[in-house]
């Protein structure tokens, strides 16, 4: 296999000035739209188009419009000032017009519209005093070239510096490097859709015929877009298969342990946690290496599904850690698990950053020894000093927090260590596939039964007093509630209440010893101290910042406040109000914002109020912020698409997965001949690390 790109693509590959129209300075005005070679000139599609087609006269159309008429020409009138304008009077078939010049030289103007003669023009018309008026034509050619104006024009994205011209020569010179590529899409699959060829698909996208040709759906951008997924959804199918290439330990527990913990449960587990746990069995006894997502909605119960898991290794002689990515997220992950850990009657430990001295060379030598069953632990896990007996499985909480580095020293700490990774950010399916599209993912999207719905209200800020109140009687009837602020101390910019300025507030109020505060900002004992005192029901309220957004659990916290709701995104709403519902009582999350509500804001909060089903919140969220703004695509890992749009093709999107992970299948180094038009469209798309994971073959 060769690992240079292959000769064909070169002329895409070269210097932008080697088109027509392009010198080295709009060859740099051209960075601003992300071009720096032709092969990403090609992927700038036009957004739109405008119609150009010929009309008989400007009479007939509903002005201001774009219009394309024959004219004679009449008359010209230089301006009478300085700053005037030039204007020259024109009859197309059934009345007069005025095409308007600024700043014009008359002997210019005089010569490419002579007294006389006809003249194709378009442009904008408008009515100025009863008079049309064509300002500036955008073209104006002899009556006999009219062909050379295209009947629909179309209208691409520009940057500083690039203009509408600039653009369509420098497209048109890229499209005549297209290569003939040979296919790469299955050929039943390209057959049912009608797709074009690649090359004839990018002429087609260039060349819109009208506004349906420049849509999402048009055949010749659908098929742009999923070159664009397959490219993505095989680097991602590549990366699988070599993690599976890396021998597995096959892990094939004997159901006692996992059936003594089922008999302990005061209820049974849900369908969704019942199919989970038998996929992630396949998984474990199957000698390649696990690598599954498990997502699963606030209070869908994720823990017991981590915890059969960790016991498939215990049962079949190895151990298991379940990571979380903080100390107090660890402790309550081993509060949890404790009890169910006494009903298997096996051993759990923690290991956090906190354990010093003589007990921590204790629990590190029980480790080592196989004497600790289950291990819960943060990053101090990593530690080089931290060995296993036989560390079969891994489990992960909110990944997003861990780096794949230090997933990968995981996997280190034992023979081809399975993970199971977890997040209790429901996320829409299209995003799944394109963030995780190298994982396979269990979806937990039931509740567990008995969990009562969680009652959310939107209510003004001017209703500040009646909040408080409520939060005083609800204190007196011995609940606890969290206060949650978007910003930290008070800003002289913005009027966002501040955890800092509420925490004084509620203290005046209710009384000192009452309210505590959390926030990022704090040193991270007085926070771990904080947030004990609220866990063991200490303190009655807890005023935060989001840092309390994932994980923290107390049963007794029925009421969430949430201030100046409307500046959040709707999936940290979601996991704000998850914090609460989670004891028998009834809950309640409150939403407050300072009116006037924009429109998006009063749709968050509407959606939120009425439905508590992560996914559909996850999916408005996409709709309205957009993938990138949705998860903050530097962190994300989501891969930025110039064609496909993510939101609106998810279908798509699934099916790139299947085709790539077909393809894969049944010919592993791609060495057939689609094999090898497959491995062009990942150096066409710049997926060069997928190609060094390609076997030589």
């Amino acid at each position: 296999m060769t690992k240079s790109r292959p000769e064909i693509l070169y002329p895409l590959f070269g210097n932008l000035t080697s088109l027509a129209g392009v010198g080295p300075k709009v060859a740099q005005n051209f960075a601003g739209l992300g071009v720096e070679k032709p092969r990403d000139l090609l992927f700038v599609l036009p957004h739109s188009g405008i119609d150009r087609r010929l009309v008989a006269s400007v009479q007939n159309t509903v002005l201001p419009a774009v219009v394309t008429v024959r004219v004679h020409i009449l008359s010209h009138q230089a301006p009478r000032t300085k700053s005037g304008a030039y204007r020259i009077t024109v009859q197309d078939s059934a009345t007069t017009l005025q095409l308007v010049f600024f700043h014009a030289r008359g002997d210019y103007l005089q010569k490419i519209l002579p007294v006389g003669q006809d003249r194709i023009v378009s442009g904008k018309v408008e009515l100025f005093d009863g008079i049309a008026q064509m300002v500036h034509p955008d073209h104006i050619v002899p009556a006999d070239q009219g062909g050379d104006i295209p009947p629909f024009e179309p209208v691409y994205p520009l940057t500083a510096g690039v203009t509408q011209k600039t653009m369509h020569k420098a497209t048109r010179a890229a499209l005549e490097l297209l290569p003939p590529l040979d296919e790469w899409i299955d050929p039943e699959q390209k057959r049912a859709s009608q797709w074009p060829d690649w090359a004839d698909a990018l002429r087609q996208a260039h060349h819109p015929k009208n506004a349906d040709d420049t849509a999402l759906t048009a055949k010749a951008r659908v098929r742009l877009a999923y070159d664009e997924l397959m490219a993505h959804q095989l680097t991602l199918a590549l990366a699988r298969q070599a993690l599976r290439k890396t021998a597995g330990i096959s892990t094939q527990g004997t159901g006692q342990l996992q059936t003594r913990v089922l008999a302990a449960l005061p209820y049974k587990p849900t369908g969704a946690q019942s199919r989970a746990i038998a996929e992630i069995t396949a998984d474990l006894a199957a000698p390649v290496k696990m690598n599954r997502l498990l997502q699963g909605d606030v209070g869908a119960g994720k823990t017991l599904v981590a915890f059969q898991t960790l016991l498939i290794a215990v049962e079949a002689g190895g151990q298991g850690v379940f990571m979380a990515p903080t100390e107090i997220l660890a402790r309550q992950h081993l509060e949890g698990l404790q009890p169910l850990a006494r009903s298997a009657g096996i051993r759990i430990e923690i290991l956090t950053g906190r354990d010093k001295g003589k007990a921590r060379a204790e629990k590190l030598q029980s480790l080592a020894k196989g004497d600790i069953d289950i291990l819960v632990g943060t990053h101090a896990v990593f530690q080089q000093d931290v060995a296993f007996c036989d560390l079969r499985v891994a489990v992960i909480d909110e990944q997003h927090r861990f780096g794949v580095r230090q997933r990968m020293a995981l996997g280190e700490k034992g023979d081809a260590v399975d993970v199971l990774v977890m997040t209790a950010t429901p996320i829409p399916r299209s995003l799944s596939l394109a963030q995780y599209g190298d994982m396979d993912v269990s979806i937990l999207d039931e509740k567990p039964p008995g969990r009562k719905p969680i009652i959310t209200a939107v209510i003004p800020t001017s209703r500040m007093d009646e909040v408080v109140e409520k939060l005083r009687r609800a204190i007196e009837q011995g609940r606890q509630a969290y206060w949650v602020c978007p910003l930290v101390e008070e800003s002289e910019v913005s009027d966002y209440a501040s955890a800092e300025e509420r925490f004084k507030r509620l203290r005046a109020v209710l009384g000192d010893g009452v309210v505590d505060l959390v926030h990022g900002q704090m040193h991270p004992t007085e926070k771990d101290a904080a947030m004990a005192r609220f866990q063991s029901g200490q303190s009655k309220v807890l005023v935060a910042t989001t840092v309390i957004e994932v994980g923290v659990n107390v049963p007794n916290a029925t009421i969430m406040v949430i201030e100046r709701s409307e500046i959040f995104g709707l999936a940290q709403l979601h996991q704000l109000r998850g914090r609460v519902g989670r004891g028998d009582a009834q809950s309640t999350c409150l939403l407050l914002y300072q009116a006037p509500l924009s429109e998006s804001g009063q749709k968050r909060l509407s959606v939120l109020r009425d439905s508590e089903d992560g996914f559909l919140i996850a999916q408005t969220d996409l709709e309205m912020r957009g993938a990138g703004d949705m998860i903050g695509t530097a962190q994300s890992g989501l891969p930025r698409f110039q064609i496909a749009d993510l939101e609106a093709m998810t279908g798509l999107m699934a099916t790139a997965q299947t085709d790539a992970r077909t393809l894969l299948a049944q010919d592993p180094g791609l060495t057939s001949p689609r094999g090898r038009a497959a491995r062009v469209l990942l150096w066409l798309m710049e997926r060069e690390k997928a190609i060094r994971l390609i076997s030589v073959g």
